[in-house]
């Protein structure tokens, strides 16, 4: 099948002889220093790289080449991204499904685990449990089930959870991690107001994905590949793609992500507003070792420094499937966005909703530490836990979040915005410890600010926080 980045057709996007074609490329040429290091020349600027030559810098073995990918990446990173790291949750609503995943618990075929599906009353109680721990950005998840979680479900708990104000506490992102769906439902959830819209693609390569996905409507691949296209017609213009690394080989799947990245640029004049990194990790009645593709942590934090050089203007996701030094690694060379307190069951955050054990899980947690425990961590690595949400709020998504992540201009919001939602979070839900040392951070970025009039509304805005007032944002 021809290879076209601009076609609309998945065959022809996520070419499969253009992927061999990679491979083999990167291949012959891991050897090649000169070519290497003319690649990573250009990539100082942040422009990004083609998939082919991002895949001769995963190839490549030398050491030293390794570290000046690592050095670059860092450097990209702090460049537009500086050192914020976003927070936000999961929260599932059900786990009620149709398909026949066979890496997910959740599968149509698994009669062990218990079957749950939140009503508006719990989703309330459980958006409440995550207010009080200090969160402002959630992202829901459900298995797909045309009559249990069907849209109109979906759209009533989107408006629940916006419309819930508790003391301080307020969601002001709901990203949705559901299915693929119609143009019209796209629409339906545009019209909701939901930040991203997110959907892994496990691998992209279409025999094994066909494997993994043998019964249920997730198991039409071009559907699934195309999905983002037709969320991009329903007004949808920030979206999260993803694979699930270990389903298959990496570099193939590795590939495929990145022309999955190039399509969506050359026909939207948008890239992903994030990239998920998720590895194959155990759940109920999922055990790792039938899934012989696993990858390093090597390797792992290889594939981030190189999504960040490869596609500088993207978040990127992280979440508790990770350990806390597996995400401590990645964080310094890509990682922007991560998980805290998260729980992956149905019903998982609030005391009388949880149910007795944790057998609802999609997956096993590694980091199971509170939101206040890795924030305090954050701050101590020298990083801002940040809570921001204005981007969404003031319609800075799409074309206009590109533009101005690519230029280098949205620090002028996203550095103090940073700033004045961790000071609410200090004030409203951290430890006395956390408090203390986040204090001490403020002070030290609100000197990092060059435009002296933002710096001066920030010190305003951070001083009227501690009077009561909230909400504010450039």
């Amino acid at each position: 099948m021809t290879y076209n980045k601009a076609s609309r057709k998945a065959e022809e996007f996520i070419s499969h002889e253009e992927i061999l074609a990679t491979l083999a490329f990167a291949e012959a040429n891991k050897d090649n220093k000169a070519m290497i290091e003319a690649i990573l020349d250009r990539a100082i600027d942040g422009k990004g790289l083609d998939h082919r030559e991002a895949m001769l810098l995963l190839e490549c073995e030398d050491e030293a080449l390794q570290q000046r990918m690592f050095s670059i990446a860092k450097e990209i990173k702090q460049r537009l991204y500086g050192n914020r790291i976003v927070m936000f949750a999961p929260l599932y609503l059900s786990n009620y499904c149709v398909n026949g995943c066979t890496y997910c618990p959740y599968h149509a075929k698994n009669k062990t685990i218990p079957r749950r599906k939140l009503t508006q009353d719990e989703i309330r109680k459980e958006v409440i449990a995550l207010q009080d721990m200090g969160h402002k950005r959630l992202a829901l998840e459900m298995g797909e089930h045309p009559k249990l979680n069907d849209m109109d479900y979906l759209l009533e708990s989107i408006k629940t959870i916006y419309d819930i104000k508790h003391k301080n506490g307020a969601i002001r992102r709901v990203n949705v991690n559901i299915a693929a769906t119609s143009v019209e439902n796209y629409r339906k959830l545009h019209e909701a107001g939901i930040g991203t819209y997110l959907l892994f693609q496990e691998t992209y390569h279409r025999p094994t994905y066909e494997a993994l996905h043998p019964t249920g409507p997730k198991s039409d691949y071009i559907y699934h590949t195309e999905a983002m296209d037709r969320a991009m017609e329903g007004g949808i213009d920030d979206v999260g793609i993803g694979v699930l690394f270990g389903l298959n080989t990496y570099k193939y799947d590795f590939t495929g992500l990145l022309m999955h990245a190039e399509h969506l640029e050359a026909v939207f004049g948008v890239g992903p507003h994030t990239i998920s990194v998720p590895r194959i990790c155990p759940a109920d009645d999922i055990d790792t070792a039938d899934f012989p593709n696993s990858i390093s942590d090597d390797i792992f934090r290889r594939i981030v420094a190189i999504i960040r050089i490869a596609v500088p203007y993207t978040g990127m996701i992280i979440s508790t499937r990770e350990s806390q030094q597996s995400r401590e690694r990645v964080l310094e060379v890509g990682v922007s966005q991560l998980s805290g307190g998260s729980r992956t069951t149905v019903g998982g955050y609030a005391v009388d909703t949880a149910p007795e054990t944790d057998e609802t899980a999609q997956f096993d947690l590694s980091d199971t530490r509170t939101l206040d425990e890795i924030a305090e961590w954050l701050i101590d690595l020298g990083y801002v836990p940040s809570f921001c949400t204005a981007c969404y709020r003031e319609g800075r998504t799409g074309d206009r979040f590109m533009a101005l992540i690519k230029s280098g201009q949205i620090a002028n919001c996203c550095g103090p915005n940073a700033l004045i939602t961790l000071k609410e979070y200090l004030e409203d839900y951290a430890s006395a410890n956390t408090k203390k040392k986040g204090e001490k951070l403020i002070l030290s970025g609100l000197k990092m600010i060059p435009n002296e009039k933002i710096r001066a509304k920030a010190e305003k805005n951070l001083g009227e926080i501690e009077e009561g007032k909230r909400d504010f944002r450039f």
